[in-house]
């Protein structure tokens, strides 16, 4: 086989996140006696990857990003509200919302007898922690590579640099990093010298600019890859 280790984002790669992040959000909503509909949860995803985005170009720091996304969705929806508040019940809720891609566990059940596996994401480290604990894909994993320990974030080389020093004989030519996010995961990828794989489960039309070395848009597409090149 080509490659030897494989770095797997997490959220809408493994993890459902956006199923999670409707899920969590009605709660939180709820539990703060506020309204929820279809076109609220729409507009908080909207401001939340924006503010993600912004994180990957460091424009905002974490920290801050945790508050101001409740900050900005609370002014636009015009509710006054401590965003604080919400943003604490709205972790802990996501927290909870393990919610996994249908086919990940076996995926990589059948792809760990093969390969060293690692995730590497740039979600909040309590609430990526907490939910990857519960998926029941730990078992798979040497280990989880969550940017907040490293004061980085992907697509920073200073991010890829720290994981790399954090695993043992490490080498890009034999790493590969699977993620469904072009800015983050696979922007991060080709920057530092590893070969990519683009999860391209919503059939996105990939920019010219970006170089890509692989893409796949479901399991079955990704598992006959690795077991082919």
């Amino acid at each position: 086989m080509k490659y030897k280790t494989l770095l797997f984002d997490a959220d809408d790669t493994l993890l459902d996140f956006h199923k999670a992040e409707s899920a969590a959000l009605t709660d939180t909503l709820t539990k703060h006696g506020l309204p929820c509909t279809p076109d609220i949860i729409r507009r908080y995803s909207e401001i939340n990857d924006s503010l993600w985005k912004a994180l990957e170009r460091g424009e905002i720091e974490k920290s801050r990003l945790r508050v101001a996304r409740f900050e900005k969705f609370c002014d636009e929806i015009g509710i006054s509200v401590d965003a604080v508040a919400i943003a604490d019940t709205y972790a802990q809720c996501l927290s909870s919302k393990p919610y996994v891609f249908d086919g990940a566990i076996e995926l990589c059940a059948e792809l760990s007898k093969h390969y060293r596996m690692y995730v590497v994401t740039n979600g909040l480290k309590m609430i990526q922690t907490r939910r990857f604990s519960q998926s029941g894909l730990s078992p798979f994993f040497e280990r989880s590579f969550i940017s907040e320990d490293s004061g980085f974030e992907k697509p920073d080389a200073r991010y890829f640099e720290w994981v790399a020093s954090q695993i043992p004989d490490f080498d890009r030519e034999t790493t590969l990093i699977i993620g469904d996010s072009l800015t983050s995961d696979m922007r991060g990828g080709i920057n530092f010298g590893l070969d990519t794989c683009w999860f391209n489960y919503l059939h996105k039309t990939a920019p010219q600019d970006v170089e890509l070395t692989y893409t796949v848009h479901n399991f079955d597409e990704l598992r006959s890859l690795l077991m082919s090149v």
